[in-house]
């Protein structure tokens, strides 16, 4: 595929990936303060699968939401142009899914390849054929400069806009020098932009040393992580702003975007480093919600006023919302106000299924049910069409079964038909359900070659010949 209008990767200064470092308050400072890219924290394939993009009005963000309503990435317009979304994947169908799900929120993707596997090349090919965005990665150093090099050879023939090097061994750690000559040589042997990564514990203190770490490893680019996560403003021309502004511009930014507060604490903690056992520190490390972090940075009252042109701005949202269901609504629609507590019915037994009894008993089609989510709360409303008529309760639920069995109450209390509750009195399901099983016991009693299987299931009773018996 064509790339269009493809990010540049050369001459940038460019936050790195940092696992619950790289979240949107983070990137966003990083860009306020001259970074040129951001890195979003890798995110697994698997987990990234398993969300929902959801347009959140309220924040006017893209939110990438997990089935326990966890959001796992968040992004917005401001960084669009200019966020890579980075992802640890072993599987090349997987790793496309994902790219895909993500494409037109950012501006390129990443595989983060640590120490590289067999599977990884393959996963760059096929996202390189199969999307519109750059496609990158990150590797560490192996034990020789001539793997190193025949490696980084093998990773540009798959066609990626440039690879990022972090200039240490899968063992090293951050206190080991970084190996500039390694880079270099690296630099040296391919055509693609060359990001060099690890300078910031021998050289990167200030912003005139993120050339000088360029310079020494002949890169095209600089990726900063840990001196970034100290003080993100490291990226300023100008120099850097003093640490009490650079964590309020970080709050600010935390709750606007309703970050969540663990992520906000551990990261004002890594700002913070030696003087956690200050008092304003200790204030930060027991603060257990956002509002209580503002209050120990005295930004209290920003909490307060930003908080509510929020929830202003939700309720205004959802007026609005309702008035266009209102407006739009389908005359046709038989509706009314009620909700599903499955404490009010007996076990196993739902509107749903009594619904689908009186179908049969009736001889109608059996219901259909025409399921929206709400992208503004992600709440669910269902219709259900019996006998060409529909209905569905005007309260939205918090998942798509709870929001069918609310239309399949009120199909059955329009039509004067029993819905199960405890409070009805004798249950024909369930004695239906009694019937069947007499049913079948007498059925089985003809069999004793049955019942001796059906006991064996039921009470896990060995069989003949079974080394268990």
């Amino acid at each position: 595929m064509t790339v269009n209008t493809p990010l540049c990767f050369r001459g940038k200064n460019i936050l790195a990936p940092m696992v619950r470092v790289g979240t949107l308050p983070m990137r966003l400072l990083a860009l306020d303060y001259g970074a040129d890219i951001v890195y979003c924290e890798e995110l697994i394939d698997i987990k990234m699968l398993q969300c929902k993009r959801v347009i959140n009005e309220v924040l006017e963000t893209v939110d990438f939401v997990a089935p326990n309503e966890r959001v796992v990435f968040r992004t917005c317009e401001r960084e669009r142009h200019c966020v890579v979304f980075q992802m640890g994947s072993a599987d090349a169908e997987r790793a496309l899914a994902v790219a895909k799900l993500v494409e037109s929120d950012v501006a390129g993707i990443d595989i983060n390849m640590g120490c590289p596997k067999e599977y990884s090349t393959k996963i760059l090919t096929t996202l390189v054929k199969g999307i519109c965005k750059p496609v990158t990665c990150k590797i560490r150093i192996l034990p020789s400069v001539e793997d190193t090099v025949n490696l980084v050879k093998r990773i540009e023939k798959t066609g990626i806009a440039a690879i990022a090097v972090h200039g240490r061994k899968k063992e090293e750690r951050p206190q080991h020098p970084v190996h500039c000559d390694v880079i270099k040589a690296i630099s040296e042997a391919v055509s693609i932009p060359v990001i060099a990564n690890g300078g910031s514990h021998d050289f990167i203190k200030e912003y005139m040393d993120i050339e000088t770490f360029r310079k020494a490893t002949d890169a095209s680019s600089v990726m900063i992580a840990r001196a970034a996560m100290w003080n993100p403003s490291i990226f300023r021309k100008e120099g850097p702003f003093p640490l009490k502004e650079v964590m309020q511009d970080y709050i600010k930014y935390a709750v606007r975007y309703d970050n969540h507060y663990t992520n906000t604490k551990y990261c004002l903690c890594q700002m913070l480093r030696e003087q956690l056992e200050t008092t304003q520190g200790k204030k930060l490390h027991a603060a257990q919600s956002t509002q209580e972090i503002c209050e120990a940075f005295e930004m209290a009252d920003f909490y307060e006023e930003t908080t509510a042109v929020l929830e202003a701005k939700k309720t205004s949202l959802e007026t609005k919302i309702q008035d266009e269901d209102d407006q739009i609504e389908d005359p046709d629609v038989i509706k009314m106000a009620v909700r599903f507590d499955k404490r009010e019915y007996p076990p196993q037994i739902t509107p749903k299924m009594y619904l689908l009894e009186w179908c049969r008993k009736e001889k109608h089609p059996q219901p259909v049910y025409e399921t929206v989510q709400r992208p503004l709360d992600r709440l669910f409303c269902s219709v259900v069409t019996v006998a060409d008529q529909k209905y569905r309760s005007t309260l939205w639920d918090k998942s798509k079964k709870l929001a069918e069995q609310a239309a399949a109450i009120v199909c059955l209390r329009t039509l004067g038909v029993p819905e199960g509750k405890l409070c009805e009195g004798e249950n024909h399901l369930i004695n239906k359900r009694k019937r069947e099983d007499l049913d079948n016991l007498s059925f089985l009693s003809k069999k004793p070659f049955l019942q001796v299987l059906v006991l064996q299931e039921l009470f896990l009773i060995p069989a003949e010949g079974d080394p268990c018996a």
